[in-house]
């Protein structure tokens, strides 16, 4: 059976999986879904049309679920989807998305999420990613995987943050991020590129390069964002060991909507 305390108030319609374990004190609404391996703490309330994968573990006074922060919002059955084996530590606060997009708020798996950080409505986190103490994500924001995104930063509504990215403490981001980059201040500018992070997950010499040219177009030749898609796109021809990270760069190039900090 689930590991309920006495304190905590279930709601008989939410569907626990065996195993979970609930704090004292936690209540959990009657839409709430939560799969096998996933451990809450004390004082949490989960509510709204929450689903929560397996193997992750949630830490005291998080906050999951609740409607968003978002004048339009009219009650609609919207979502908020978490994945499998994310940590979400103390005063964390996750809303539901909006009918202005898909209706879904996502986070991935595998995901670091440190204390007081907020995922607006809409938001979509990736996998593998860290997000440090008070990390603020507005409404519609995407986060590729495996990004980094430092403490006390704020990230405006619609921002698009790359893959591999590395966002620097209490940075203003109000534009998006490429892939790869490493970036802060503000307002914020690019730094130089993630070649430590890309090291660590086993990106190969050649791959490193390749990013590195990338972020020279982009950052450091005086191109145009045009000029500088086409070098990059280029760089697959001569070594296709890259063309995936070079389709990642164009891709996400192609896309951005709110220009790129530069």
């Amino acid at each position: 059976m689930a590991r309920i305390h006495a304190s905590a108030l279930v709601d008989p319609g939410a569907r626990l999986a065996d195993d979970v374990e609930v704090g004292p004190f936690t209540v959990i609404g009657p839409h709430v879904q939560i799969g096998r391996g996933t451990r809450i703490g004390s004082h949490c309330v989960i509510e709204g049309r929450t689903t929560i994968g397996e193997d992750n573990e949630i830490f005291q006074f998080v906050s999951l679920g609740a409607a968003p922060q978002d004048k339009k919002y009219k009650g609609e059955p919207t979502r908020l989807e978490i994945g499998d084996r994310n940590t979400i530590r103390e005063f964390c606060t996750f809303n539901l998305g909006t009918v202005q997009q898909e209706g879904v708020t996502r986070v991935g798996d595998d995901n670091w999420i440190m204390a007081y950080v907020h995922i607006a409505h809409d938001v979509s986190v990736g996998n593998r990613t860290i997000l440090a103490n008070n990390a603020t994500l507005a409404g519609h924001v995407s986060v590729g995987d495996w990004a980094i995104i430092g403490g006390l930063t704020g990230v405006h509504q619609f921002v698009k943050i790359g893959a591999h990215t590395m966002i620097g403490f209490a940075t203003a981001v109000s534009q998006d991020v490429p892939p790869f980059m490493l970036i802060d201040g503000n307002p914020a500018a690019a730094r130089g590129f993630n070649a430590e992070g890309l090291r660590r997950r086993g990106f190969s010499p050649v791959r490193v390069a390749a990013v590195k040219a990338m972020h020279r177009a982009l950052y450091r030749d005086g191109l145009t964002l045009a000029q500088a898609s086409e070098r990059i796109a280029a760089l697959a021809q001569t070594q296709p060991e890259t063309e995936g990270d070079v389709r990642l760069m164009l891709d996400f190039l192609a896309a951005a909507s709110r220009g790129i900090v530069r």
